[in-house]
């Protein structure tokens, strides 16, 4: 079975080529407590029986400075590709995308939330983003949305996706529904933003530690996101190592629980959603 990791992190330890500056200026724990380098993700995807991954530039430990992750990617071609972040506000930052692009970008992350970014932003749908979203659509870019589902925060997402509605969003780690107090409630809070095409989720430990302990009633959650998004929308990615578990256990945990769902389903969850949406990870 072919999986593909659309969410990890890297982090170098040559601090001079690479400086450390966290957005918020604070970096994460995982950043400080478990960091790893490509080579060490490498060995461990080969470990976990993992064929790519997508790596997701560490705004907690680089910020805007997405070297790394393109370097690694530059390097290892057939095994990796780089989201990286960027500031969609001001002017200029269709010119910045294109920079990023050029330079190797599969696509972006805005960092809205947090481990070190407490209060939730709802910046990614101001006016003034207006001109990023138009270029991340021209260019079929993934964008890679770090926020929590809320009452807040679903009507500006909604707002968003009528406004461009050719973008293609990722939702990390799917809102963060609380699938452990109920996960009916949970699907009937992401369950409507399916309207909107564009609109994919990244399913990951941080939804499938509890969808594993609910056992079977899991499926209160899984039947509904899947009939209403599709499995062609939903990605895994394993947030190593921002997850405490290796990453063999990630897989594990994922295959565990996706054991509720038909084996096209499951395929298409752990490897052929990112390369639809990552198409140079089918070419290389």
């Amino acid at each position: 079975m072919s999986i593909v990791d659309c969410h990890c992190h890297i982090l170098s330890p040559d601090t001079d080529r690479y400086p450390r500056a966290p957005l918020g200026g604070k970096q994460s724990v995982w950043a400080t407590e478990r960091p790893l380098t490509a080579e060490q993700l490498l060995e461990q995807m080969d470990q976990a029986g993992i064929d790519q991954a997508v790596l997701v530039q560490a705004t907690t430990a680089y910020g805007y400075d997405n070297s790394y992750v393109l370097d690694s990617a530059h390097r290892f071609p057939d095994r990796f590709v780089a989201v990286g972040t960027m500031d969609p506000l001001g002017p200029g930052a269709a010119d910045r995308l294109t920079e990023g692009v050029e330079a190797g970008l599969s696509g972006v992350r805005l960092f809205t939330t947090g481990s070190t970014v407490s209060e939730q932003g709802l910046w990614f749908a101001d006016e003034a983003t207006d001109e990023f979203w138009a270029a991340a659509t021209a260019a079929h870019l993934p964008v890679c949305l770090q926020l929590r589902l809320g009452p807040e925060t679903a009507p500006v997402l909604a707002g968003l996706l009528q406004h461009h509605p050719d973008a293609v969003v990722l939702l990390d780690h799917c809102g963060y529904p609380d699938v452990r107090t109920s996960p009916v409630d949970a699907a009937a809070q992401l369950t409507p933003l399916a309207a909107y095409a564009g609109l994919h989720l990244k399913l990951t430990h941080r939804t499938l530690e509890g969808l594993h302990d609910q056992g079977g009633a899991a499926a209160q959650f899984l039947d509904p996101v899947l009939a209403s998004f599709g499995a062609e929308r939903i990605a895994w990615g394993s947030n190593c190592p921002a997850a405490e578990q290796p990453l063999p256990d990630l897989v594990t945990l994922a295959t565990d629980v996706l054991e509720l769902v038909g084996p096209r389903d499951r395929e298409s969850i752990l490897a052929g959603s990112s390369r639809r949406l990552y198409p140079a990870l089918s070419t290389s």
